[in-house]
């Protein structure tokens, strides 16, 4: 034997003795001498640390990354006389009939080993590791696979008309017609091979598409002086353990090894993984300068701070203490997104009534390029997840993650409501009353024997608008409206309702404020690069974005004065806000709502403890809110 060949069988041997390997090789021989099912292959998973191999013989280690699939037939001789020797499974015959998976825990962190379709040229025939990050953004179903086969020579007279000799296993990248088919032939008498069907072993497999992060800047439309860049999705095959361990819409690395499927007249690149890991954002650490001192010089209030942060906000867009109250709520809303996968989010959607309508959108598309998952939902496509077929022959049923799904953790802007027609309203209404999108599957027209129905958890904040201006005049006036409360009788009232906050807004309309918004306007237009005023230089977009980033990681808790003023409004409004005939006029979200926007305040003040004048805060927006929706409270 090569003596290269006979070191790294050691070094291979000795790496699963001190982590832990050989004992688990030992537990799944078990597994298999349990089952009384016949097996032509037995499957092993390894977990491979590259470091760790490297420093105890760096040729195995250099395999291990660049030639995996030599790598994984070393361990296949180590695990099979382990086997043998240790007598683990009594069937087992050739080293054939060993089949080992590679899984390495990380790989060097340099270029050289990162695949992104945002990068052109990559190598993707090279059959070794890469990892790839992404989001994913379309899952099929969970179809089976050849994972091995037994073939037995047709002649009867051939030696290899019995036992394992022709064993065919499932390689990356590999189609089921490269495992399984009918014109191999024997290597000693040339006769035709067929198979064995009782000892076939089957998997399972899910295609999976996911695109590159940095693709969700395209539906980020504020800033145009972003480079240009290739949008295009990836092919990611899970197969066995790995299958439905992926929710759409989360950011994943992807390690694996790259390869060419045929399908009909088109090649498409794929990516056999090997492992997954879910993204982990760094936790920000500071916050700029400017923002540290402004803290300092506010700290003998509980409100100046945020009130000073709404102020200033967004000067790129409008002036300074215009839009005060939409501005504060954005923000409210903005540090309320989460990175991590949780369902127990306060998500803060917001609904804005204005007749500034061009100034309102600009001012949406600024905020939500704050935030990494920030999405401008594009009208020709869908909201929420659809179905449709899978794009790779199989047959099968894929859902498409749409923009709900993509601005995961984020906010979606869907823009102005009134466009969208009465079904995709009602649906919208579902979805944020029960913060989940449920697809019907039909079985027979995706091949499949029943009906599913999957229901997914939407974890986005909604920003909305609506035009005033033009919408009344397309609607009847309502002649009975109460003091204070907005005519919004062309949308369902209980969709306004969904929404958490409702926002009135048109600072056009002021004398006192029209005059320094058109001058903005104007020196805009001339010129969009020039900073208007100080604070635009002081206080950058960057620094927003870092405090956003450091502010919605903050963990809070509510204090018990808080706790207690919170329960003591909710009680009480929701006690005047009953009449006998409609019941109450306060939704039962309305208590989630302001703990919500109670934990947010506290949060855009950098405390970690929800205080009384965070409540109040609170309960200002929330009471603003529920009298456009439902009038004043008149106490005779």
């Amino acid at each position: 034997m090569n003596p290269e060949l006979l070191k790294m069988k050691e070094v291979a041997l000795i790496y699963l003795d001190r982590s832990g390997g050989l004992q688990k090789l030992v537990d799944d021989c078990k597994h298999y001498n349990d089952s009384k099912q016949s097996y032509a292959v037995y499957r092993f998973i390894i977990s491979v640390n590259p470091s760790d191999i490297t420093e105890l013989d760096a040729a195995l280690g250099n395999q291990i990354l660049h030639e995996p699939l030599k790598a994984a037939q070393i361990f296949q001789s180590v695990c099979f006389i382990a086997v043998k020797t240790l007598s683990l499974i009594e069937q087992l015959q050739t080293e054939a009939q060993i089949s080992i998976v590679l899984k390495p825990t990380h790989l060097p962190s340099l270029p050289s080993y990162v695949l992104s379709l945002c990068e052109f040229p990559f190598n993707y025939m090279s059959q070794r590791f890469y990892v790839s990050e992404g989001i994913v953004i379309a899952m099929g179903m969970v179809t089976k696979y050849t994972q091995g086969a037994r073939f037995l020579c047709s002649e009867d007279s051939c030696p290899f008309s019995e036992g394992f000799k022709y064993i065919r296993v499932h390689l990356p990248g590999a189609t089921e017609s490269a495992t399984v088919r009918n014109d191999f032939v024997c290597s000693l008498c040339t006769s035709p091979l067929h198979e064995d069907m009782k000892f076939r072993v089957l998997g399972d497999k899910q295609l999976v598409e996911m695109i590159d992060a940095k693709v969700l800047r395209a539906f980020q439309t504020y800033f145009n002086n972003k480079p240009h860049f290739r949008i295009q999705s990836f092919t990611v095959f899970l197969r066995d353990e790995l299958s439905n361990k992926v929710k759409i819409g989360n950011r994943y690395r992807f390690i694996g090894i790259p390869a060419c499927i045929q399908n009909g007249p088109q090649t498409t690149v794929c990516l056999e993984v090997n492992s997954i890991q879910l993204y982990t954002p760094k936790d920000p650490s500071h916050i700029s300068d400017n923002f540290k001192y402004l803290l300092s010089l506010t700290s003998n209030s509980c409100w100046r701070f945020s009130a000073i942060l709404a102020n200033i906000f967004a000067s790129q867009v409008v002036p300074p203490g215009t839009y005060n109250t939409l501005k504060l709520s954005m923000l409210l809303s903005l540090v309320q997104t989460c990175d991590e996968d949780t369902e127990t989010a306060g998500y803060l959607d917001l609904l804005i009534a204005t007749s500034d309508t061009l100034i309102v959108d600009r001012l949406l598309n600024y905020s939500i390029c704050l935030v990494p998952r920030g999405i401008r939902h594009p009208p020709s496509s869908n909201i929420f997840p659809t179905v449709c077929k899978d794009k790779h022959g199989t047959g099968t049923a894929s859902i498409q993650a749409c923009s709900a799904l993509l601005a995961k953790g984020g906010v979606c802007f869907i823009g102005e409501l009134s466009s969208y027609k009465k079904d995709k309203l009602e649906l919208l209404q579902s979805v944020l009353e029960s913060r989940t999108s449920t697809i019907f599957i039909p079985g027979k027209k995706y091949g499949e024997d029943a009906d599913q129905q999957v229901t997914l958890p939407i974890q986005t904040s909604f920003w909305s608008f609506v035009d005033v201006d033009s919408s009344s005049k397309k609607h009847i006036q309502k002649d009975n409206s109460l003091i204070g409360q907005m005519d919004l009788s062309f949308i369902s009232a209980n969709l306004i309702d969904a929404f958490g906050l409702l926002i009135y807004c048109s600072e056009l309309n002021s004398c006192q404020l029209a005059l320094p918004l058109m001058h903005h306007i104007l020196k805009k237009a001339i010129d969009p690069e020039e900073a208007l005023y100080t604070v635009s230089e002081e206080f950058r977009t960057q620094d927003y974005e870092e405090l956003i980033a450091f502010a919605k990681n903050l963990q809070v808790e509510l204090g018990p004065e808080a706790e207690k003023l919170i329960h003591g409004y909710y009680l009480a409004s929701r006690r005047v806000r009953t009449d006998s005939i409609h019941g109450s006029t306060l939704s039962a979200s309305a208590l989630k709502i302001l703990v919500s926007l109670s934990e947010a305040h506290a949060k855009l003040s950098l405390r970690r403890k929800v205080l009384e004048e965070d409540v109040l805060i609170a309960v200002l927006l929330l009471e603003s809110s529920l009298t456009l929706k439902h009038g004043k409270i008149l106490q005779l």
